[in-house]
């Protein structure tokens, strides 16, 4: 049923996008199609004001036909045009007329009639779920709605061409048959129906192999069925084709292969012999029982290896021992397996059971095997005199003989082989022996007893050599000795004695007195035996105590004097200074000694470390220490203006600020920057200054750095004026305050520029032929010693007006912006 709504939810959003509506141009009067079958057209149109009826007219499109018409009262907004032909295009016109016969307003539209109704040639069922149906194509069908109906439900789907298929269907259930052809304009009426129902459903089969040879099928009983039909063969294809009709529910199958994979087919039929759904089941058969079982013992680890012929389609295997009321089992993929954990001197009963998915084999018959003896007990270990050992031990039932093995801590091994329960054996002296005694039998050796030792006297260690490792410790390794399970180094000085207990070879001695003479002897333990007194000793001395600086002065920038105390003899000194710029040292016998040459801006590690014959010391604790900043180098001057100079410099290593300063006897500038560069201003012109810089780094240490001197910029003019001489020229003029300086005067303007350099020691410049009618922009520069001008004095504008054959001027002071000017006053003559 969800599948038959979710069809006519399709059907029906293709009617919905077919309705088109269409509006009077300038009236509000329209009309809609809502429905259009094969024959039929549905319309309905809005109530016009002053209608009284309504008159349709329809005609077909490119074909050729009747045309249509029909009238309607003012009640009347719907309308039907009938006997229309199929798959055909036609104009619809709808006119609104009043009671004089006047039209007053008139809505046209376009519309598609649906196909032709298609005839159903036959249904038929295949499938117990499905129907096919076959019909003669109709003309303009763009797809067809198949529906199957039970009763009240029904299901629908949308076929593009014959035959098509109606699925999700009740098996063995009678439906009504019917096809709608459908195009753009819509979908035809259905067509007459046709009965046909659907096929029996496929059967539910249950199988099961009771043995080896044999397979039994049963199923569940179908409604409506009269017989069903039960064939089996091997799945490979081998071999023949059972086949069986029945009433029944359950059918045996027999003499069948073992372990073998068949394939099981059924259907059932209906009382018209219509066979229903096809089922395929796969069943195996079980496996026969396993053949030609043997066991191999492994005596070493107690357990058993079985194995037996392959039996056709294992897929596992059940292997189980049996040893009283205690039983062990395994289960393997192939045809062999381990059982582990078996119990020595003990009878055991084996049986193998092959399985399948299908079930399990017949077990085979019991097969019985022995295990090895147990491992002897109550082992005695016996030294009757030096150089002898006695091993004796209790009697082991089912044992044929007894081997002892004897093994030395040095890996030589002897044995003894022996029918009784005594065995003797050599021993030397600082040997431990490791003894164990097995028992045998014709299935081999006995599991492992306990393993027994016997250690005799130890010897001393003679090849130490101590080694020191720093001033404090000292390291002591020997070679192992026979016998030693532990050893003691004592370290004794005047007033103090120092222990080390330990299995391994090696002892490290800390906490040991720097400067000092030691007697150090190295003992070997044997629990049984203890400690051996005579054992000799050897005399070491420790290296010099650690220096400690007390005091780091600096005599000069690069020169720096380290302090320390110490307290040793006779020993040496050396004094390291390490930092990124490197590593400076000074070595002297006393308590002080200088380092030389230390590079400006660096950080510096300082320590110090003691030198004797017994070796150096640890060095002394560092002390840190900076040196002062380096100076900058490639300082640059340049004057911005009258009052304003920029200095910019090279970084100086180490420095992290920078302090400049000018001085002169008029007064000081001064700048602190973390920057390469300082703007210093209030600069005096004409005037010399001392410049000075001082680094500083980040901890506040501070570089003098003092350069030449510098000498500021002449002074710009003051009371610049211009005066008109005859002939168009103008004179131009200044004041200045100082002795003789060079100046320059410039005239910029639209008509040309001019340049004006007085004769030394004027304060004046003539310009000749200058052009009037213009606005110059006038600046008069002191020339610098290397002959260049300065840019930073102010400029006025002046306007050179032309009055007749005279030359008027009209001045201008000029701003910042030169765009901008002000009128001063008006023409000077």
């Amino acid at each position: 049923m969800i599948a038959a709504r979710c069809r006519h939810f399709i059907l029906s959003g293709f009617i919905l996008i077919s309705w088109k509506m269409v509006i009077s141009a300038n009236t509000g009067f329209s009309i809609s199609v809502y429905d259009v079958t094969s024959r039929s057209i549905y319309l309905q149109w809005t109530k016009f004001p002053g209608a009284v009826s309504y008159r349709v007219m329809t005609s077909p499109m490119n074909t050729l036909g009747h045309s249509l018409s029909a009238h309607f009262s003012d009640f009347s907004f719907v309308g039907v045009l009938a006997s229309l032909a199929p798959n055909t295009v036609y104009s619809v016109q709808v006119d609104a007329v009043d009671k004089n016969g006047m039209k007053l307003a008139e809505a046209q539209i376009m519309q598609l009639t649906a196909p032709e109704i298609p005839v159903i040639e036959q249904a038929y069922s295949k499938l117990s779920n499905s129907i096919t149906v076959e019909w003669a194509a109709v003309a303009g069908a763009s797809s067809y709605l198949l529906t199957a109906q039970d009763g009240e439900s029904f299901i629908e789907t949308i076929i593009t061409n014959s035959p098509g298929t109606v699925t999700g269907l009740k098996a063995a259930t009678m439906y009504k048959i019917s096809i709608r052809s459908i195009n753009a304009g819509g979908r035809s009426q259905p067509s007459p129906t046709k009965k046909a129902m659907t096929v029996l459903a496929a059967l539910i089969l249950m199988a099961s192999s009771p043995s080896y040879d044999t397979i039994v099928v049963s199923w569940r009983a179908v409604y409506t069925a009269v017989g069903f039909f039960v064939s089996i063969m091997r799945s490979d294809g081998l071999g023949s084709m059972l086949k069986e009709n029945t009433t029944n529910t359950s059918l045996v199958f027999s003499s069948l292969d073992p372990g073998t994979l068949y394939t099981i087919k059924a259907h059932a039929w209906d009382a018209s012999g219509i066979p229903g759904d096809d089922i395929t089941y796969n069943q195996r058969t079980r496996p026969r029982t396993p053949a030609d079982v043997q066991v191999a013992f492994d005596s070493g680890d107690l357990r058993a290896i079985i194995f037996c012929t392959p039996a056709e389609g294992t897929s596992s295997y059940f292997m189980a021992v049996h040893s009283g009321t205690s039983e062990l089992n395994c289960s393997t993929t192939t045809s062999s397996c381990i059982i582990p954990s078996l119990e020595c001197g003990s009878k055991y009963s084996l049986s193998v059971v092959a399985t399948n998915e299908a079930g399990a084999s017949i077990p085979t018959e019991d097969v019985t095997f022995k295990t090895v003896p147990c491992a002897p007990e109550s082992v005695t270990i016996e030294e009757v005199e030096p150089g002898n050992l006695s091993v004796s031990w209790s009697n082991v039932n089912l044992s044929d003989y007894y081997v002892v093995f004897v093994k030395s801590d040095d890996g030589l091994e002897v044995h003894c082989n022996t029918s009784q329960t005594q065995c003797y054996f050599q021993s030397d002296c600082g040997f431990t022996y490791f003894i164990s005694v097995f028992a045998y039998n014709k299935a081999g050796q006995s599991p492992l007893g306990d393993i027994f030792n016997h250690t005799t006297a130890p010897c001393c260690p003679n090849d130490f050599n101590p080694v020191f490792v720093s001033s404090d410790t000292v390291q002591i390794v020997w070679s192992p000795v026979r016998g030693a399970e532990m050893y003691e180094t004592k370290a004794v000085d005047w007033s103090n004695e120092l222990l080390c207990n330990d299995t391994a070879t090696i002892c490290i001695l800390s906490a040991l007195q720097c400067n000092t003479q030691y007697n150090i002897t190295v003992y070997s333990f044997s629990e049984i035996r203890g400690r051996n007194t005579s054992c000799a000793s050897k005399h070491v001395a420790t290296a010099p105590c650690s220096p400690e600086i007390i005091n780091v002065s600096k005599d000069a920038p690069s020169v720096i004097s380290v302090h320390w105390l110490a307290s040793n003899n006779k020993a040496t000194y050396t004094v390291t200074a390490k930092g990124d710029a490197g590593m400076w040292d000074c070595t002297s016998s006393g308590n002080s000694c200088t380092l030389h040459n230390l590079p400006c801006g660096s950080l510096f590690s300082i320590s110090a470390v003691a030198s004797t014959e017994a070796g150096r010391s640890l060095p002394s604790y560092s002390i840190p220490l900076e040196t002062a900043p380096c100076c900058p180098a490639d300082l640059t001057i340049t004057q911005v203006t009258q009052s304003i100079t920029n200095i910019s410099w090279s970084t100086g290593t180490g420095a992290k600020t920078y302090i400049t300063i000018l001085e002169s006897r008029k007064g000081q500038a001064r700048c602190h920057t973390l920057q390469n560069s300082c703007l210093l201003g209030c600069i005096m012109c004409a005037t010399n200054y001392t410049l000075s810089v001082k680094a500083i780094s980040e901890t506040g240490l501070r570089s003098d750095c003092i350069y030449r001197g510098f000498s500021s910029s002449a002074c710009c003019p003051s009371g610049v004026k211009l005066y008109r001489l005859n002939n168009n020229s103008i004179r131009i003029y200044w004041q200045t305050s100082e002795g003789s300086i060079n100046y320059t005067t410039d005239l910029y303007g639209s008509k040309g520029d001019f340049t004006c350099i007085p004769s030394e020691g004027l304060n004046y410049c003539d310009v000749t032929e200058i052009p009037c009618g213009d606005v110059y922009t006038v600046m008069v520069s002191p020339v610098t010693d290397k002959g260049s001008k300065l840019t930073f004095c102010p400029k006025k504008i002046y306007s050179v007006t032309c009055s007749g054959s005279s030359v008027g001027m009209v001045i201008y002071r000029g701003k910042r912006n030169a765009d901008h000017h002000q009128v001063l006053h008006g023409t000077i003559n």
